[in-house]
């Protein structure tokens, strides 16, 4: 048995769906060009990288370059990369529930 919706046709059915995949293409493109901050170690470390995950900028305080500690400087940075990518991700997740309307649609992120 198939389910109907009522005044729903197939034509704005799919119509809907159209515009559904196109709200979804372009908050895609916006959260994709939008920038994503963190930093770790109180601020000395700060990374911003871009929605689709790529680096932009990286700003280290000055006394917390310690050649006698590369690797602590290095766990920061690494901290501050993967919660700015975190935030980046959860914005393009967010985005596209807000662009399908509450609708679970197979195959459809």
């Amino acid at each position: 048995m198939k389910a109907r919706i009522p005044g729903a046709d197939k034509g704005s059915m799919m119509q809907k769906l159209q515009q559904m995949q196109e709200e979804i293409a372009r908050r895609q493109e916006e959260i994709e060009n939008s920038e994503f901050t963190s930093s770790s170690g109180g601020g000395a470390v700060e990374v911003t990288v871009n929605g689709r995950h790529e680096a932009v900028k990286i700003t280290l305080s000055p006394e917390i370059v310690d050649p006698d500690d590369i690797e602590m400087l290095q766990d920061l940075i690494t901290a501050a990369f993967n919660e700015s990518v975190r935030k980046a991700a959860e914005a393009m997740e967010k985005a596209i529930e807000q662009a399908k309307g509450g609708l679970s649609i197979p195959g459809l992120m």
